[in-house]
């Protein structure tokens, strides 16, 4: 199924950029705060608001920085029900079932992995009914899924960018 990814002509198509000390800072700082002014960007990291504001855009335009969001609780959202959801499915179906799984309410993060699965999707709904009917209605009924296990999230700790 890698090759599979390799060939979508997605973001794996890409090849990397070389990012210097500089484009790493101002990821670092953008990914703590979204918000933070060019101005601010520029003044940690010691380079000239034009210059900054140049290199965000590159970075935006290279693809490096694919958009900027809120972090959410999302127990504070009425999203009080996470899970992880394992799913094995058909061989050579990937591209079909990341569509379907993109129309999930609720959907956070899909991932194409190697292992006793095959994807991994990361669901947040408003309580254990909703992601029940999640489960055995929308996802199990696609037809190139061919099984599930759903893994409920007790607890989460986003993890800061700079570390520790």
């Amino acid at each position: 199924m890698a090759d599979e990814q390799m060939a979508d002509g997605g973001e794996d198509a890409l090849a990397p950029r070389p990012l210097d000390a500089v484009d790493k800072a101002i990821l670092r700082i953008l990914q703590t705060d979204g918000r933070a002014s060019i101005r601010s960007v520029a003044e940690r990291v010691h380079v000239s608001r034009a210059n900054a504001y140049a290199r965000i855009n590159r970075l935006i335009d290279d693809g490096v920085i694919r958009g900027f969001s809120a972090r959410l609780n999302h127990e504070r959202a009425g999203q009080g029900a996470s899970a992880y959801i394992t799913l094995k499915i058909v061989q050579n179906s990937w591209r079909t079932v990341r569509e379907k799984l993109q129309e999930l309410p609720g959907a956070a993060h899909i991932a194409l992995v190697s292992g006793d699965f095959d994807v991994l999707l990361l669901v947040h709904t408003p309580d254990n009914r909703t992601l029940r009917e999640l489960v055995l209605t929308r996802i199990q009924a696609i037809p190139e899924v061919l099984s599930t296990r759903t893994l409920l999230v007790f607890e989460e700790t986003d993890l800061d960018p700079d570390g520790p």
